[in-house]
Parts: structure tokens; C-alpha cells; sequence
């Protein structure tokens, strides 16, 4: 039987890291009905996180990105909302990745399922939806992973089969699954030319891996320092990101952009793309607020996708490619648990390839 109580880190409100309370004395939750009770071996690190937290989500948010990250300088907090748009109720565990295995059932379940290995789907399903009938994401719209133990829906805990680490595993589930909506919609397939921004984040890293895996040709962007760890992951050819991409690649060269920094690089963006083209997008750290040019899309024949809820056959997918061998985990480094402040500091200096992990 799991203990009455847990460690978790709680979000007090939006604001700075002083609004992450460490605590141990949380009460573990009950699995509901169709829900199964994870106790949780690994967590990772998101930018989503961080959003969250300062209030970027919200209607009348600045539209900066997340370099302010730590000091909640970049969202109004009076307009603030979670990943739905709908206001955050507090306290709140987040944790949007999670790696364990489960120790209880809820009714309905069958009890063959406790001990299994799993990692978990962050968008829930059924009995969990927002009020509007929307998704609810795992860690903004209820409790996440930054605890011990966390309830979901028994479909959104996936067995997995899997020699990797916990660690390694709990890098997936967010940034994967982001990548892998992006270049589904996108319909990249082999022979494409694929221009990857934030190329070394989690979700960077994740569409290298995965655009390679489909047969595509990947120009990453990223720092140049990173070059040798991107080429490493498969891409043919890294920019560096303060290069001027337009004349780096030439107007009119790239098949498809999996963009996911926005900001000022949004022009050159759609000067590369071909006739045709195809734009995906999920997520803005550069900048939310862009300019675009109407006649650029509608003399290009440009098709724009913007990437949150995947389809329902991406994250079984990953797991098949997970246990296949046919993407690898990019760990940038660990912390424990009680250590999330420092993980989403050293994250915030944007030093890192890949992934920040957390040992629960």
C-alpha cells in the first residue's frame, strides 16, 4: 500500500521561485474511478513549467518569451491562466513528464496493471477534461509530477518495455510528443528538406531525432557551440542562431519549418520556406508576438499548423519508437527532486542540449 503522505513541490500562485513551496507532508492521491495511482521515479523539466508559473499563458500576458523565466518579469499576473486558458487553481503540483510505475487502481481498473513500468501521456483523457471539454495537460490543468506519486486516467499510463533508466525515459513524454504532433501535421516525410528551431532543447532534440527517423533531411538552429551534439543526433547541417538564415540557406529552400521560438526570426522563417510549404509551431520562447506579412502566405501557398493536442496514435507511436531503439533519450543532467529550483535555473541559461531530469 502506498504511504498517506508524500514529498511534492507546490505552486503557490504565479510569481518567481518563491512561489514553489517544498513540502512533505502532501496527502498521496486516491485513483479514482478508471484512474491508476503512479509513484513516480523520474520527472523532467519544461518550458511549459516555467510558463506557468509566471502567468505567460494568459490572455493579457506581455508576449516576451522565457528568458525571465525565474523572476516572472514576462507575464501580467492579474491576466494570468494555465496551458487551457482557463485561471490555475491553487496549490498546484506541476510536472509535465513522468516516468514510474503503479502501485494502486482505481474501480474499473483491472489490479493486473499494479507493478507495470510506465511512462505517462501529459494530455489527459477521460474522466479528466476542462469544463469546456478540452484535454486537460498533465501538470497545468491538475497535479503533475513533481511529487512522489500523481492520479491519472488508466489509458494515459503507458507500459513501456525498455532497458533505458528512468531518468531517460521521463525525457520523452512532453518534448516528443510536441515534436512528433508538429511533423505528423506537417507531413514531413522522406526527401524533405526540415529547418528544426531551438534545435538543442527538449523538443529541438526530439524533432531531429524524429524528422531523421522519417527519412528527412534536418538543418538544425542552434548555438553554434552545439553543433557537434546536434550533427551527432542526426542533422545534416546546424546555423547557428544569430546567422542570417536567409542568406545561410537562400529564399525558397526549406519544405517544412518545426519552429518552436517565434520572435524575431518568424520573417526569415517563411522567406526559406518553399512554395508550398508547410509551418509548425509549438511554442514561442523567443517571442509570442510576431509580424506577418499576409501576402507571404497567400502567394507561397504557405500552410500554417498550430501544434497542441497530438493525435491520438502519437504517443503510442513513441513508445513503439522508444522500445525499438529508434530514438535515444538527450539527457543534459539530474537533480533530486528537493532540487527543482536549481534544475529550472540552469535550464533558464539556455547552456544545455536536451533535457534537465529530475530523481524522484
Amino acid at each position: 500500500m502506498p504511504p498517506t503522505h508524500m514529498r511534492a513541490w507546490l505552486l503557490t500562485g504565479h510569481g518567481d521561485f518563491a512561489a514553489l513551496e517544498y513540502r512533505s507532508d502532501v496527502r498521496v492521491p486516491e485513483p479514482g474511478p478508471g484512474e491508476v495511482l503512479v509513484r513516480v521515479r523520474a520527472a523532467a523539466v519544461n518550458n511549459t513549467d516555467i510558463n506557468l508559473r509566471v502567468g505567460w499563458y494568459g490572455q493579457d500576458a506581455a508576449g516576451g518569451g522565457t528568458a525571465d523565466g525565474g523572476s516572472g518579469r514576462d507575464g501580467d499576473v492579474a491576466g494570468a491562466a494555465g496551458w487551457s486558458g482557463a485561471p490555475v487553481a491553487f496549490p498546484l503540483i506541476q510536472g509535465a513528464d513522468a516516468c514510474g510505475e503503479i502501485t494502486a487502481v482505481g474501480s474499473g481498473v483491472c489490479t493486473d496493471r499494479i507493478g507495470e513500468r510506465v511512462i505517462v501521456n501529459p494530455v489527459l483523457g477521460p474522466p479528466l477534461r476542462t469544463t469546456d471539454g478540452a484535454p486537460r495537460y498533465l501538470g497545468s490543468d491538475c497535479n503533475g509530477a513533481f511529487a512522489e506519486f500523481l492520479a491519472v486516467p488508466a489509458g494515459n499510463a503507458v507500459r513501456i518495455r525498455s532497458r533505458l533508466s528512468d531518468e531517460e525515459l521521463a525525457s520523452f513524454p512532453c518534448s516528443y510528443s510536441a515534436a512528433e504532433t508538429m511533423l505528423t501535421r506537417a507531413h514531413v516525410c522522406r526527401g524533405d528538406d526540415v529547418l528544426v528551431t531551438g534545435a538543442s532543447g527538449g523538443v529541438g532534440t526530439a524533432a531531429v531525432q524524429l524528422a531523421v527517423r522519417r527519412g528527412a533531411r534536418v538543418i538544425a538552429v542552434a548555438a553554434a557551440n552545439k553543433a557537434a551534439s546536434l550533427e551527432a543526433l542526426g542533422a545534416a547541417r546546424v546555423v547557428a542562431r544569430n546567422e542570417d538564415l536567409v542568406a545561410q540557406l537562400g529564399r525558397e529552400s526549406i519544405d517544412a519549418v518545426i519552429d518552436v521560438v517565434g520572435g524575431g526570426s518568424f520573417a526569415a522563417l517563411l522567406a526559406v520556406l518553399k512554395r508550398g510549404g508547410r509551418y509548425a509551431v509549438a511554442g514561442a520562447i523567443g517571442g509570442a508576438v510576431v509580424q506577418l506579412d499576409l501576402r507571404t502566405v497567400y502567394l507561397k501557398d504557405l500552410t500554417f499548423y498550430g501544434c497542441t493536442i497530438p493525435d491520438p496514435d502519437v504517443f503510442v507511436n513513441l513508445v513503439r519508437y522508444i522500445e525499438a531503439l529508434e530514438i535515444r533519450p538527450v539527457i543534459a543532467g539530474t537533480f533530486a527532486l528537493q532540487a527543482l529550483p536549481s534544475a529550472q535555473r540552469t535550464f533558464l541559461e539556455k547552456a544545455h542540449v536536451g533535457k534537465f531530469i529530475l530523481r524522484v
